[in-house]
């Protein structure tokens, strides 16, 4: 069971104040919660590290977070810092794998915004229908290889797909 937001604004403000074993079940509990929050914005072999840099964050700036707000706002924040970080490095690193100039850097802005404008449209849709299009269309995996990652059938990932895309599409004519 996953702790509530008062639980957790009392487990940091003792952890303020020294209890190293709220500090360890504060941890443990917002590395759950990371897990989850972050797991539909980066690919899997990503999040570990991803979320480590939260928590390491979390560390670094305890002293600054205020007892009597919210938790989870807070860490939420902290989490939304150090994912753009990461979309950051991984644009960068894909440029220079490409052998881009340093002139490529200047796009990073625009690359992470619509990252961010994808993972918004993203979460219109039913986890498997996103899911699917990230495998296949953004990640470039075969049908198969998608099938195989996300526990679907190859028809169920090409349906899943079509409908994905098309919802995609309603909510983008929609939105102009």
């Amino acid at each position: 069971m996953m702790a509530d937001e008062q639980t957790l604004s009392r487990l940091m403000a003792a952890a303020q104040a020294g209890d190293r074993q709220a500090y360890a079940v504060l941890l443990a509990e917002a590395r759950r919660w990371l897990l989850r929050y972050l797991a539909r914005k980066v690919p899997p072999a990503h999040l570990d590290d991803l979320v480590q840099e939260v928590l390491v964050s979390l560390h670094a700036k305890r002293a600054s977070y205020d007892p009597g707000r919210p938790f989870l706002p807070w860490l939420a924040a902290i989490a939304r810092y150090r994912w753009v970080d990461h979309l950051r490095r991984s644009y960068r690193r894909a440029e220079v794998e490409l052998g881009e100039s340093d002139a490529a850097h200047e796009g990073d802005a625009d690359a992470v915004m619509a990252r961010i404008s994808l993972d918004r449209l993203f979460d219109s849709l039913p986890r498997a229908q996103a899911r699917a299009i990230e495998l296949v269309k953004i990640e470039g995996h075969s049908i198969s290889e998608a099938a195989a990652r996300c526990g679907q059938s190859e028809p169920s990932v090409k349906v899943n797909i079509h409908r994905g895309l098309k919802r995609l599409a309603a909510l983008i004519e929609k939105a102009d």
